[in-house]
């Protein structure tokens, strides 16, 4: 877990240039400049593996992603870049017989399929399509191309949907009509058109949509990708998962999983009606019999327990493959022999790789104290991207079962070598309701026993979210240990990977049992970590977390000497009607806010901003439609008004992230200088 790496270069701090230097503590400026290495994929035979790595133009405030290729059969191979950094390229992925890497290229603003030699050479571009190709899988006889891209709905062809772009683009008139939510979701105003499914020849026919009829996304927006549809084994099948729109796509998750033939000969049919809650990730098994899934019970719900089923695709009969495993995977993946599925899952502060055997449905966790990013499986060879809290992702490679685990690259060695980080150290305490609750306190940079340190107190998103040991690339605790602070983090009621039921009760309960944790959490570090200085501390929390800081501002200020809040919840009441997704808001407030309004009070911030009293910088972005900037903007005025120290920091181009290089600098130097003005020495 601390493996050392020798090299020299650092980032100076207020440029993207590496220069000789003396070790020196962790900052924002190495955080961005870090390389993102992610998105692996393992050719058939499993003697290659293709992945994504995301390096960043600090001048250009931007990064740039290339598709890099390892040889994991010759020894003492090196990482070779693959693609132009100009392209833009992601997604690499091997032809099924090995011998072809595509990949998804941008050139003149259009994002197409490219392809190259797998064992190098020059890449062409094999789609010239009016629009942007979105995702992609290649068909299992390499024949076909299955991918996915917005289109209007009503359009007969691609080309229809490039003209009415243009048409628009030309227009004078900016204004649109919409006659049905979402109007916008995420962090992007809705054009009418639709993420939909099409099937092409490789050698160049026209598309055939194979999810004609189909009001809804595939692969759901904003995040989904190939993992949501499938090719059977022998082609002629494929499988795909959609929530149908219609006027309840904001408070609905019942996602369905279809099938239809390949050839478009039929329309879709749904797979899984009887399920109203999510079903997802369809993935067929070798011998195209069975099809394994993943199911939730709860409707309404993104945070449920997803089970992992399986369909007997000739009878439609389904079970349970693992009912007896309180977690909730992702990513799933299927062993060569077929008799193992393998799914990476939230448990205890980490998110590791498990296999799952289908005959017993017996859960074993093989690989990763730290956070599994992204994997691949061929053969008895798995590749994975892993992190912690001192380590960017890199590859390891091991067998099947877990075993002779290997570090197979190391982007960012050169970087790392002269950086101070702080070290965690995990602790339990009795919480909420008696039940044990997992937080951490990790030193700062430079640590000096005998020495007291104010402290960061960290606050989690999701709120069914998690403080990992990973290394993130927004709320990095290693940011707040490099500028001198220490961190205490709680993994409080509401939390994933404590089992469901832990998850379960933070609904309906934001402001009771996970404050009683963040309570009794903060007393138990202070009591049994000396370093902390109680007396000097602030709070911070995003999302979720910026939520429980307006909440604090009024139920519980005595410890803190300042506060930061990013896109928090201030007012629960205007919350449900400004927010994209309803479904959230209508399951952790037990209905709508018009048939329960005394639910949207009960822990309602704004209720207790006469209680207010501790500086406060408030953060929020343009983008951000989950939470809208007027409930940081109404959080400003309140501390305006009432004359409270504080200041706001807007960001007119991001979202409920903050992604640009240039503006994670700034975030992280005005909230960490925030820190530093409130707990400088009396």
């Amino acid at each position: 877990m601390k493996s050392q790496f020798a090299a020299w270069a650092v980032v100076l701090a207020l440029a993207p240039v590496l220069a000789f230097a003396a070790p020196h503590p962790f900052n924002a400026h190495d955080l961005v400049m870090m390389d993102r290495v992610s998105d692996p994929h393992l050719s058939p035979d499993g003697s290659r593996v293709a992945f994504s790595v995301r390096s960043t133009d600090y001048a250009a405030n931007k990064g740039v992603n290339s598709v890099w290729v390892l040889d994991l059969n010759r020894t003492g191979a090196k990482p070779q870049r693959a693609t132009d950094p100009e392209l833009s390229a992601s997604s690499g992925r091997f032809s099924p017989d090995g011998k072809t890497l595509y990949f998804l290229g941008t050139k003149g603003n259009s994002t197409q399929l490219w392809s190259m030699p797998a064992a190098g050479g020059t890449p062409h571009q094999v789609t010239h399509l009016p629009v942007d190709i979105d995702n992609y899988r290649i068909s299992p006889d390499g024949k076909q191309l299955l991918f996915s891209a917005q289109v209007f709905e009503d359009c007969k062809d691609l080309a229809c949907t490039k003209e009415r772009l243009e048409a628009q683009k030309k227009d004078k008139a900016t204004g649109r009509i919409y006659d049905r939510l979402f109007v916008r979701h995420w962090d992007t105003w809705s054009d009418h058109r639709r993420s939909q499914l099409f099937i092409m020849s490789l050698n160049g026919t026209q598309p055939i949509r194979l999810s004609q009829g189909i009001d809804g996304d595939v692969p759901s927006k904003p995040f989904g990708d190939e993992g949501e549809y499938y090719f059977s084994p022998d082609g002629k099948t494929v499988y795909f998962d959609v929530r149908i729109a219609g006027t309840s796509e904001p408070w609905s998750t019942n996602f369905d999983i279809y099938s239809v033939a390949s050839d478009g000969s039929s329309p879709p049919r749904n797979l899984t009606a009887d399920n109203k809650a999510w079903d997802a990730a369809p993935l067929p098994s070798r011998d195209g019999k069975t099809l394994y899934y993943l199911a939730m019970r709860t409707p309404g719900f993104e945070a449920d327990r997803f089970a992992i089923m399986a369909m007997d695709l000739a009878t439609g009969e389904k079970h349970e493959i693992d009912p007896q495993w309180d977690r909730s995977p992702s990513g799933l993946s299927l062993s060569d022999d077929g008799e193992t599925l393998y799914a990476t899952g939230d448990d205890h502060g980490a998110h590791p790789l498990f296999a799952i055997d289908i005959a017993s449905g017996k859960a074993t966790q093989i690989f990763g104290d730290g956070d599994i990013g992204g994997y691949d499986v061929a053969g008895n060879r798995i590749v994975a991207a892993r992190s912690d809290f001192q380590h960017p992702a890199d590859l390891y490679e091991m067998d099947a079962q877990g075993g002779n685990v290997a570090q197979i690259t190391h982007f960012n060695a050169d970087r790392l070598a002269d950086i101070q980080f702080g070290d965690a150290q995990w602790f339990t305490f009795k919480g909420a309701k008696g039940d044990e609750v997992q937080g951490y306190v990790m030193k700062p940079a430079g640590f000096e026993p005998g020495k007291k340190y104010p402290v960061a107190f960290l606050i989690h998103g999701g709120p069914q979210g998690e403080w990992l040991n990973e290394f993130h690339y927004r709320w990095n605790p290693e940011a707040f240990a490099g500028a001198g602070f220490a961190v205490v983090a709680i993994n409080f009621h509401g939390s994933t990977g404590y089992g469901q039921k832990f998850t379960d009760e933070i609904s309906g309960d934001w402001g009771g049992a996970p404050l009683e944790d963040l309570k009794k959490g903060w007393a138990y570090a202070l009591n049994n970590f000396s370093f902390l200085d109680g007396n000097n501390a602030c709070a911070l929390g995003a999302s979720y977390g910026g939520y429980m800081v307006y909440w604090i501002a009024g139920v519980w200020n005595q410890p803190w000497k300042c506060l930061v809040d990013h896109d928090g919840v201030f007012d629960t009441r205007m919350m449900y009607y400004a927010t994209d997704e309803l479904w959230f808001e209508e399951h952790e407030n037990g209905g709508t806010q018009f048939e329960h309004p005394e639910n949207y009070e009960k822990f309602n911030p704004l209720n207790y901003v006469k209680d207010w009293r501790v500086p406060m910088l408030v953060i929020h972005s343009g983008h951000d439609y989950r939470i809208p900037e007027t409930q940081g903007l109404g959080a400003f005025t309140a501390l305006q008004r009432r004359g409270i120290p504080s200041e706001l920091l807007y960001f007119p181009d991001e979202s409920h992230w903050v992604a640009k290089p240039q503006n994670s600098v700034l975030w992280h130097d005005t909230v960490i200088g925030w820190l530093r003005k409130w707990t400088a020495p009396s």
